[in-house]
Formats: C-alpha cells, structure tokens, sequence
C-alpha cells in the first residue's frame, strides 16, 4: 500500500444476493425461503439490502415472485431496501409498491455490445431513459442509484476506457443520481485499474456516492477491495456465499462473498456494522435452501479466532 494511503475507518455494504445472487439459481427457490432469508440478513447489521428486480419474468423467472417478497418481508425500520428496474414498464411496476423499499437501482453498460445484448438497446438510447426516469424516482420519495455495468472490462469489445465509464458516470450524476455504482460486471478488473480508476472518480464526482460491486470471476476481487479503499471508496456490494453472475456472458460467475469482504475489513480494523456470525449463520441457511455448497471463504474456513495469553 502506498505510504500516503489512508484506508477509511468504517465503510457500508449492500447485500445483493437476494437479487443478484438467486437470478442465475437453475432452479426456482421459494418465496417463503426469499422471505426468511432476507429477514435474516436484515438482522445481521447489514442496512442496505437489494431485495427484488423488475425484469420481465420472461427474462428472469428466478425472481418473478418479486411482488409476493416486497409485500411479506418484514426488516427493521433501519434496514433500507432496494429493487433493481430496467426500464420505463419496470419503473411503472415498481412504483406502484414504493412504499415497500427505498431505493430503485437503474442500470445500464459503460460497453455498447453488452449493453444491446443486456436490454436490447443503445448506450446512448439508454442514457436518455434514465434521465427521464431519475425524476419520477425523487418524485415518488424514493433514492436512487445508476450503476454502470462493464465498468472496468467487457468479455465483447475488450478494455472499457476508464475515461468513457467516467462520461457515463458523469451524465448520471447530472441527471440526479444519489449513488453511482461502478459494476465489474464479468471480474476482469485488477487491482492497479481499480485505485486508479477510483483516484479519478472522486476528483471527477466528488458530490455522488460512489460504490464498487466486484465479481470474483478470476479471484481478484478482494484484492479490488483493497485497492478501492486505497482510492478512498467507501461503499460497497456483495452477495452471500459468492452467488450471482451476469447472466448475459458465459462463465461471468459470483460477486465477491458478503461473508469475505466482511471478514477482511474487520481483520483491518474497518468497521461495518456487521455481525460476522449471524450473517455467516444465514449464508449457511442459503446453503441448505440450495442443497449444494457454496463459494465462499470463511464459509468453508470460519472466521478468525485469535488465541489470547
């Protein structure tokens, strides 16, 4: 770590699994099991929670009981929840339970290619639909975050500009934006873009919360958590047990595991608000849900005890 780093005291985490992590699931897993393991991650300290995804059912039926799971799920008052949306029609959808959760997650590719296999549309066309959209979230009292998908690397074109992520980001922000997430959507990110990328980001967005959502694809993606906090950034995503991957690409495997970015950032000192132990207790309760195991860590290894004198 450079000598004139100082890595933040405390930093926040979005779970995602409920959402990223159960749409590549080949199976369908109940609503009933959605319900209580969300419930269960709402009581391990984690207040930021992506919970449901308005996508054509078509498109994702792993997660088209969202409806059934925004009405029954019962988190504390401190535990904010957000749903993913596509487009206008998911917005719509959405909208229509908007006292259910707090945040809407609007997404598009900093990649042309992946973008159009993605949604099926123009960066740029994409663009203008989240402009548009932007207002009727802050209209409805809710927050919002756009992320840029393929942010560091796209498995189609190759290398993704950094310079051309930040134009992205920067049109986002303008457009009312509370939060900009920067998604390494198929794990080709690496740790020297990653501090740099983030070093340039702040400067450039300096009134945006900037978040970074890394994928464990080619077991980087801790090592792009180090190199974020280096760069100052402070927010992060994650889903339990190393689940989810873009299911546009083949091979685009997991997040980073919720229950290792943990356990990494208390080893540092960096607070979280986490209890280790209950979300490991949940990630466990995901396992049996699944019936197979699963990828992370500190799952297989259990957190760290130190022997004391």
């Amino acid at each position: 770590m450079p000598a004139d780093t100082t890595l933040p005291a405390a930093v926040t985490i979005r779970e995602v699994g409920p959402r990223d992590g159960f749409q590549n699931e080949p199976e369908r897993i109940a609503t009933a099991d959605k319900v209580r393991l969300i419930e269960a991650l709402a009581r391990t300290g984690l207040q930021r929670i992506e919970v449901a995804s308005f996508v054509r059912p078509d498109v994702l039926p792993q997660l088209d009981d969202g409806v059934a799971v925004l009405q029954a799920i019962d988190v504390p008052d401190d535990v904010h929840l957000s749903v993913l949306v596509p487009n206008q029609r998911g917005l719509d959808r959405a909208l229509e339970l908007r006292d259910r959760f707090h945040e809407i997650c609007l997404f598009l590719s900093a990649s042309e290619t992946h973008n159009r296999r993605n949604v099926n549309s123009a960066v740029d066309d994409s663009l203008a639909a989240i402009e548009r959209m932007l207002p009727q979230v802050h209209a409805a009292g809710l927050r919002c975050q756009a992320v840029v998908a393929t942010a560091f690397g796209c498995p189609y074109e190759g290398v993704v500009p950094g310079e051309r992520t930040l134009e992205i980001a920067g049109r986002l922000a303008a457009a009312g934006a509370d939060e900009v997430g920067f998604g390494d959507t198929t794990g080709m990110a690496n740790p020297l873009q990653v501090r740099a990328f983030f070093a340039a980001a702040r400067q450039a967005l300096p009134n945006v919360e900037l978040t970074a959502h890394f994928h464990n694809t080619r077991g980087q993606g801790l090592a792009n958590v180090l190199a974020a906090l280096e760069a100052g950034c402070t927010s992060f995503e994650s889903s339990f047990g190393e689940l989810g991957g873009c299911p546009v690409p083949a091979g685009a495997t997991g997040n980073i595991a919720s229950e290792d970015l943990v356990s990494m950032l208390h080893e540092m000192g960096i607070e979280t608000g986490v209890s280790l132990p209950a979300l490991l207790d949940a990630t466990r309760d995901v396992q049996r849900v699944l019936g197979r195991p699963l990828g992370s860590h500190v799952l297989v290894a259990g957190p760290i005890e130190w022997a004391t004198a």
